[in-house]
């Protein structure tokens, strides 16, 4: 029995890595602008301010942005397996099993498969 509803073949895998390449950019900034407001918020905590207003405000719109983001993965049923790394595995079928597309940001084209169980260290050549 199928443990994924949608199978990606390689080409519909690969029409959706600009959208893709997109989302991760704009990842990699929510990432940048979690970090800045982490630190302002360590600051002033520690300074024994009052936490709230325009500081909190932007650290909730960025987490929402990233789960907005996530979610997008999510409803295709595109599993992320390192945000940071931008590596991502499309769920596809091989030779009559399921196995993941596996993709890389910093890769330029999916190249790449590994069986369900075995992860990045059972990637294969396509």
């Amino acid at each position: 029995m199928a443990q994924f509803k949608k199978h990606y073949t390689l080409e519909e895998a690969r029409a959706l890595l600009p959208k893709i390449r997109e989302w991760f950019a704009h990842l990699d900034q929510c990432q940048e602008t979690m970090a800045q407001v982490e630190k302002r918020l360590s600051s002033l905590s520690s300074e024994g301010h009052d936490l709230g207003g325009e500081t909190v405000d932007r650290w909730a719109k960025t987490l929402a942005d990233m789960r907005t983001i996530l979610h997008e993965f999510q409803s295709r049923e595109i599993q992320v397996k390192d945000m940071e790394r931008g590596l991502i595995d499309f769920p596809a079928l091989r030779e009559g099993r399921e196995v993941f597309l596996c993709w890389e940001k910093d890769e330029e084209d999916i190249e790449n498969w590994h069986d369900i169980d075995t992860g990045y260290s059972g990637r294969e050549p396509l």
